[in-house]
């Protein structure tokens, strides 16, 4: 039941699948991370997916088809949810290391989204870029491994076959610190979305939608 002062916001989807230039093996584990004002309604807040082997697949993808579903309500826009993904494979022995991270808002638009991670093969800082076109929202968001950040580290990690790993995923949705992570990345992950929003012009927020109709 609505709640005067509160709006929803739901959304449906899936992890569709990703494209890695030097993994096989690859599972992701999901959270959404959001403000002290928002709650889950209905839905699973994290998850995690089967694993998969690229080269099965024509086209070397780990296709996931994992489902999504979650419903939030909330009173105030700020702290709008994220969607963290920290995807992990097997190395050479058969240990779990991360590959890599991802983090992207939600949606502010109703309907159908498609939401690309791209992976870059570069030591980079923490940055996002948005590409439009008639037939999609495709929002491209890099996917972060952490980088040793002396030599010394290197040789620990290619010695021991452990990658430095994050501590908390979620200090990507917060922001605090992020420059000064080191991180290196490669790959894509896409992911569909479909956003249904209930009460929030009531309220007198608008999110660009209101003028085009």
């Amino acid at each position: 039941m609505s709640v005067e002062g509160q709006f929803f916001l739901s959304v449906t989807g899936s992890i569709e699948h990703a494209e890695f230039y030097e993994v096989n093996n690859v599972y992701c584990k999901y959270s959404f991370h959001f403000g002290s004002d928002w709650s889950v309604v209905a839905g699973i807040e994290e998850g995690l997916t089967q694993m998969c082997k690229c080269s099965n697949d024509s086209r070397n993808l780990a296709v996931w088809n994992f489902p999504l579903e979650i419903t939030f309500k909330s009173t105030n826009p700020h702290g709008w949810p994220q969607l963290i993904m920290s995807i992990y494979g097997l190395d050479f022995f058969g240990r779990d290391v991360i590959k890599g991270y991802g983090v992207c808002h939600l949606p502010l638009k109703t309907g159908y989204h498609e939401k690309r991670y791209l992976f870059h093969r570069i030591d980079i800082v923490l940055r996002s870029r948005r590409i439009k076109s008639d037939n999609e929202r495709c929002h491209k968001v890099s996917i972060y491994v952490p980088e040793s950040s002396s030599m010394l580290q290197h040789f620990m990690e290619w010695l021991t076959g452990r990658r430095p790993e994050l501590i908390d995923p979620t200090i990507l949705a917060s922001g605090g610190g992020r420059e000064l992570t080191r991180m290196r990345v490669e790959g894509v992950v896409t992911v569909m979305l479909n956003v249904v929003l209930k009460d929030l012009f009531k309220l007198g927020y608008d999110n660009g939608e209101k003028w085009k109709k």
